[in-house]
């Protein structure tokens, strides 16, 4: 992620009146820039070494933060597990049924299925989220060298 757009979620918690320590901005500059969509489990061993006196809590703290901020979306799964990323563009996900890495996909918004469940349920709906599942290359590959 863009070195501006780094600059400008700091701006914008400043603004919200967030006080920026060292292990928030570490914290949201390894969400700017992982590709992963990393659990917070995931990001507090990443910053560890830098932060050893970091606790999960802090790490967990940190992410509402900047959820309410609108910076981070957590993305829940059924098994409990959350995901956080800070790409709040509209986008998809494809999802290895193997070992579970997530990899962003763009397509045609899907506004459409909106205004369709609305209409059909009426709902008012705020948000919509779609997912493929499937094996990515790296899972296809030691599949097919184990056969």
């Amino acid at each position: 992620m863009a070195a501006n757009a780094f600059h400008e979620a700091v701006e914008k918690l400043k603004t919200n009146g967030v006080r920026m320590t060292p292990q928030r901005y570490a914290i949201l500059s390894h969400l700017m820039t992982s590709m992963i969509h990393p659990t917070a489990d995931e990001i507090y061993k990443a910053l560890g070494p830098q932060f050893p006196s970091m606790s999960v809590a802090t790490v967990y703290n940190n992410l509402r933060v900047f959820i309410e901020a609108g910076l981070v979306r957590e993305m829940t799964y059924g098994d409990n597990s959350s995901r956080y990323e800070a790409d709040m563009s509209d986008h998809y996900h494809a999802i290895c049924n193997e070992c579970g890495k997530m990899v962003d996909f763009e397509y045609p918004s899907l506004h459409d299925v909106e205004h369709a469940a609305a209409a059909a349920t009426g709902f008012r709906v705020n948000a919509h989220r779609m997912e493929v599942y499937g094996t990515c290359p790296d899972c296809i590959d030691k599949e097919s060298k184990s056969h």
